[in-house]
Formats: structure tokens, C-alpha cells, sequence
């Protein structure tokens, strides 16, 4: 779940849930806006390496790679929280993703989507680096693979 839309659930999970106390809707609303400011750290990174390699030194800037992360971020929320039709809302969201990448790298759209799978497949060897130092690979690999199989 977007860190976004996860603040957006909070805040309305706080307002129907009046009974529970102040300190932890606190530590909810916390949570999801370090959760937000994490993954808009990675997702840049990513997006900064992806776009180096495949776009070149000149047109891939870390300024760049944090507004793609951070308009595609909330885009994708917005998308996800007011169109009521899931796929609808996910192509979407891979348009404006790549239009964004397309846009702000200078590339043609198969430059954005080298860019887009390489991000991916970079976050997904981050991902599984970080699971085995932290020991928790089996949770990764029952969110990603086993759906999957």
C-alpha cells in the first residue's frame, strides 16, 4: 500500500474510531509519514540509478529522480483513492509513471520503460538484499513469489 494512501486510511479510520485514544492514532499517523518519507528516499534512489544507466549522466539528476518519485507517488494514490476501478487506476498510474520519466529524463518511451523495468528489478534486489540481512526472506518471498505460483 502507498504511503499515501495508507496516511489517507488513517485519517479516516481516526475519524469514524472516536473511542481510541489520542496516542496511538498519534503513532499511526507517525508511522505512515515516516513510512512516506522512506519510500520516497528509496523509490529516488532507485530511480536515480535506473536513470543513469539507462539515460545517461547528463539527463539523470537526483532533483529529477526525486519529482518523478514524489508526483508519481501522489499520483498514484490519488488514482488508487477516487477511481473506484482498480486495473483502470493501475494503467493509469503506469502512464503517468512513465509520461513522468519520459518528461523529466528526456527520453523517448522505450527509454522510459528500459528505465521503468530496470527500477524494478533494482528494487527487487534491494528488497531481497535487505531481507536476508535483516532475516526475513520468507516474508518476502511470501509476498512477491507465492502469489505468483
Amino acid at each position: 500500500m502507498p504511503a499515501i494512501q495508507y496516511l489517507a486510511t488513517i485519517f479516516v479510520n481516526a475519524a469514524a474510531n472516536v473511542y481510541r485514544g489520542l496516542w496511538q492514532r498519534v503513532g499511526e499517523l507517525l508511522f505512515g509519514i515516516v513510512l512516506f518519507f522512506v519510500e520516497l528516499l528509496v523509490l529516488t534512489m532507485v530511480l536515480y540509478i535506473a536513470g543513469r544507466i539507462v539515460a545517461g549522466e547528463k539527463r539523470a539528476s537526483l532533483a529529477s529522480a526525486f519529482a518523478i518519485a514524489l508526483l508519481g507517488s501522489i499520483l498514484s494514490s490519488v488514482f488508487v483513492a477516487f477511481i473506484p476501478y482498480s486495473i483502470l487506476a493501475l494503467f493509469l498510474s503506469i502512464l503517468v509513471w512513465l509520461l513522468l520519466i519520459k518528461r523529466l529524463y528526456k527520453t523517448g518511451w522505450l527509454g522510459a520503460i528500459a528505465i521503468g523495468i530496470l527500477a524494478i528489478i533494482i528494487f527487487i534486489a534491494i528488497l531481497v538484499l535487505l531481507a536476508l540481512l535483516f532475516g526475513i526472506f520468507h516474508i518476502i518471498y511470501e509476498w512477491l513469489i507465492a502469489p505468483i505460483l
